[in-house]
């Protein structure tokens, strides 16, 4: 049996130093551990209107929200807030009791992305989720130029080792 980790990505960039963080991560998961991402880009833009009868992917993101025992999250900051791929996966979370009390990690990429990172912080605090704070990291990764591969070989390998176990025990 292994722990399911949810995985959420800020950026719909298909270069995404965010998203390539977070593959990074799963294919350094210590054992025991899985990460599986969810793709926020195939969400509609969220309505309350639509909650009565909800859209087959938002059926499919709380579906995966019941089967994962935490969520990682990694977003870029945007005019100095929180992606809106990102806010419209949460929004879609905020009246869905699965989402109460999972716990939470979040990774930065940029150590530079403080505001939206202190957003981020602020909505899921709202929506009662746990941070897991020994599992939370701020990588300095901008800049470097790293794909996955150069982040599986960098330096910074087993802190993000250590998070994700970090977050599996929920330390």
């Amino acid at each position: 049996m292994s722990f399911r980790i949810l995985a959420f990505c800020g950026s719909l960039r298909r270069i995404s130093m965010n998203a390539a963080l977070l593959r990074a991560s799963a294919r350094l998961a210590p054992p025991g551990i899985r990460i599986e991402s969810f793709p926020l880009g195939d969400l509609p833009l969220f309505n309350p209107d639509l909650e009565a009868d909800l859209p087959a992917p938002v059926r499919r993101l709380h579906a995966a929200i019941d089967g994962c025992g935490a969520l990682l999250i990694a977003s870029p900051e945007y005019a100095h807030g929180v992606t809106g791929v990102l806010k419209n996966g949460l929004d879609w979370l905020v009246s869905y009791e699965g989402f109460v009390g999972k716990p939470v990690a979040i990774f930065n990429a940029s150590p530079a992305s403080v505001h939206a990172h202190a957003a981020l912080r602020e909505i899921l605090t709202t929506m009662s989720a746990p941070i897991v704070e020994s599992a939370c990291l701020s990588l300095p990764l901008r800049g470097l130029r790293l794909d996955e591969d150069g982040m599986i070989a960098s330096p910074h390998a087993p802190a993000i080792r250590a998070a994700l176990t970090k977050l599996g025990s929920g330390a």
